[in-house]
């Protein structure tokens, strides 16, 4: 006889996620069109990590620390989907500093996602993130390996670009914090113009990221910045792209959204370690307090061959 699937909770229950956060983008903008807002992954080796623990005595869920009411959020959203009684103890746990463009909360919130899928033992695709997190806040695409292009507003992967060998980013921040949501919300005044080198930055990403062309990535980076000026002005970002030319970078990459700028350095390169130094204490002396990325590669990670991203 075949048993029925037992989905009471247990005590002790309990599931972990993870989700690495980004350095900012290395392109964000407005494609022509119907094209929408899009930007272009940088992920780093820091990492949020939550862990779900059931408990059928407790009353509802309760999250820590409690700050963190997104994803508290999310883990009712997910337990009302699964129409069964879940209860315990969601507690979220990241190095990834918070408001500052470097997709704190959306790794908050993947992660989320994932310990609630491996407690509950409900499947978790990337498809049914995107549409729970599209009702809580824009995001980024985290919840992809490698690089990809993403509608952070629409919540939906455009395309992955690929993977790139590690490079290093010597980050500062200008202070204060960022609301995603309420920046999101700020009507974004692009000209058509725009939107069309906004699309020709994206082709040129996705032609470089394949080839492992750092330099072109640099220079798109840097390129996006620049554009980004009059949403999100950052007062250091040309002193930024002089000590970049300095040292010998690949060029400066930015929250779009945030406080955060960074010099990007080619890790491969045997002098990285004196270009690093060297960046960092011309930076302490920009803006204080001075932090070191590693940017993650993703071997596996393969570009399928597409069509151009204008028309995609």
């Amino acid at each position: 006889m075949k048993l029925s699937h037992d989905v009471t909770p247990r005590q002790g229950l309990q599931g972990t996620g993870t989700a690495f956060g980004t350095f900012g983008e290395l392109l964000q903008g407005v494609l022509p069109g119907d094209g929408g807002d899009f930007l272009v992954t940088l992920p780093v080796a820091r990492w949020s990590m939550a862990t779900f623990r059931q408990d059928p005595a407790a009353d509802g869920i309760a999250v820590r620390p409690v700050h963190k009411k997104k994803a508290l959020q999310l883990a009712h959203l997910i337990a009302e989907e699964e129409r069964r009684p879940v209860s315990g103890v969601l507690t979220v746990s990241s190095v990834i500093p918070e408001g500052k463009g470097l997709a704190s909360s959306s790794a908050d919130l993947v992660a989320t996602a994932r310990a609630l899928a491996k407690t509950l033992g409900t499947p978790m695709p990337p498809a049914r993130i995107e549409r729970l997190l599209a009702r809580i806040e824009p995001t980024d695409g985290v919840l992809y390996p490698g690089i990809v292009a993403f509608h952070h507003r629409a919540v939906r992967l455009r395309a992955v670009l690929g993977s790139l060998p590690a490079m290093t980013v010597v980050g500062i921040d200008e202070g204060g914090a960022v609301d995603t949501v309420a920046y999101n919300r700020i009507p974004k005044s692009f000209s058509t113009a725009q939107g069309y080198e906004y699309a020709r930055l994206l082709d040129r990403l996705a032609a470089a990221v394949p080839r492992h062309d750092l330099a072109e990535v640099g220079r798109v980076a840097t390129r996006s910045a620049l554009m980004n000026q009059p949403l999100r002005y950052k007062r250091s970002l040309e002193p930024m792209r002089e000590i970049c030319r300095e040292v010998g970078g690949l060029g400066v990459a930015v929250g779009h959204s945030g406080t955060t700028l960074g010099v990007l350095l080619d890790s491969r390169d045997p002098s990285c370690t004196r270009r690093a130094m060297e960046a960092a204490r011309a930076c302490a002396e920009l803006a204080g307090g001075v932090a070191v990325y590693r940017t993650l590669s993703f071997p596996g990670v393969r570009a399928p061959a597409a069509d151009p991203m204008l028309t995609a």
